[in-house]
């Protein structure tokens, strides 16, 4: 059993759910791995057809921990202490993303709180992206002294261009939902209480088409739109 998540199939439609709310469902080397699992777990059962994504509490992910480099204020000695505390994180973050994005299965982000570094890398690498009118996204690697670079980083760059990603990545902005719907990074907004009822809805949507065409555009659109797989 998943000891960092919660997992769920109900018929075609597995729900994997970050399930850490006192640490914010923050990313650890051990936590991702266990998430790498419920993925490959996802990814070898052909009867599943929709993968959600979600989280407990105030938060989708904080992303990686980043407790030991606050207060820190030699930008050098920060990313020294940030790289440390996560030691191999990025790859295997990096590794998830890829494999999320080459699932034969459609996913759906629903985004319930703060989606931060990795959790927000997380989510872009998502089908599609419900969030609560009350999450919130940013990009904190910068400020902390480590570039935003990998899959995450390219595919983030392609869906909002250029100009866009480097305020997102380099400037470490905040956007709220609403901020990201209308840049086209989320697909629908919604009331917090509304959330898994909006994405199961969705899911439900996606299960009455024919899977073999819903997968192959799905791929051809991934194809198009941040270029071939790479990763």
């Amino acid at each position: 059993m998943p000891e960092n998540f919660l997992y769920e199939q109900a018929a075609a439609v597995a729900t994997i759910t970050f399930n850490r709310p006192e640490r914010r469902n923050c990313m650890t080397r051990e936590v991702m791995l266990e998430f790498e699992q419920l993925v490959h777990r996802v990814r070898d059962t052909p009867e599943i057809r929709v993968l959600i994504v979600t989280g407990t509490g105030t938060a989708f992910s904080a992303g990686a921990n980043v407790a030991g480099a606050k207060g820190i204020t030699d930008p050098r000695e920060r990313a020294r202490i940030f790289a440390a505390d996560n030691k191999g994180l990025p790859r295997i973050i990096g590794r998830i993303f890829d494999t999320v994005l080459r699932l034969d299965a459609l996913t759906i982000g629903a985004v319930n709180g703060y989606a931060v570094g990795g959790g927000w890398a997380l989510a872009a690498a998502m089908d599609f992206v419900i969030a609560a009118e009350s999450a919130e996204f940013w990009l904190p690697e910068v400020e902390l002294g480590a570039p935003f670079v990998g899959g995450p980083a390219e595919v983030i760059a392609r869906r909002v261009g250029p100009w866009r990603a480097k305020e997102i990545m380099i400037l470490c902005r905040h956007y709220m939902a609403r901020d990201l719907l209308a840049m086209g990074m989320v697909n629908q907004v919604v009331r917090p209480d509304e959330l898994l009822e909006a994405a199961r809805a969705l899911a439900a949507d996606l299960i009455k088409l024919p899977r073999g065409a819903s997968i192959a555009t799905k791929h051809v659109i991934d194809g198009v739109s941040i270029g071939p797989r790479l990763y």
